[in-house]
């Protein structure tokens, strides 16, 4: 099992940054691959970013790219999501999640995790 904690949401004016936290407990150590999705209302969840937990690549949405930077510390279990220029359009529930198995590439889909933080909402005002 692992357990995942998502903190630093907020309200934020367009432009504005946040940055993200996910503290992870639990069988850590069985993490592959950990990720940031969201979920604005009346959407689908949709993928963020992802990073690989042991060797550091990442994988970003095009809607993000030069924008947000995912990153970990494993040394403190935690991943983090830095958050720049924000736009109203990424106001949602923004979630973490973790892939215990192995894989051949960066897990995009919300199908390849197996673990869910509970969300933290992000709003942004224009």
């Amino acid at each position: 099992q692992v357990q995942l904690v998502e903190s630093g949401g907020g309200l934020v004016q367009a432009g504005g940054s946040l940055r993200l936290s996910c503290a992870a407990s639990g069988r850590t150590f069985s993490s592959y691959a950990m990720g940031w999705f969201r979920q604005a209302p009346g959407k689908e969840r949709e993928f963020v970013a992802t990073i690989s937990w042991h060797d550091g690549n990442t994988y970003n949405a095009d809607s993000v790219k030069g924008r947000f930077t995912i990153s970990r510390d494993n040394a403190k279990n935690t991943l983090y999501l830095q958050m720049n220029s924000l736009k109203p359009e990424d106001t949602a529930v923004y979630y973490c999640a973790a892939r215990v198995k192995a894989y051949t590439n960066l897990p995009g889909s919300l199908y390849e995790y197996d673990y869910w933080g509970q969300g933290t909402q992000v709003t942004v005002s224009s």
